[in-house]
């Protein structure tokens, strides 16, 4: 839950700042929105 919320804020953080190849794409902060909401998923399906 934790790596998918960090992986996935740190891609669109760095997708921003231009850091990934072939510069910013929205593939990237769709990628990072994904794992940010897998993340969600995980924390609210934990029992």
């Amino acid at each position: 839950m934790f790596s998918l919320l960090g992986l996935g804020t740190l891609m669109i953080i760095v997708n921003y700042v231009d850091l990934l190849p072939g510069g910013t794409n929205n593939w990237y902060l769709l990628g990072g929105l994904g794992m940010v909401l897998a993340g969600i998923i995980t924390a609210t399906q934990l029992h």
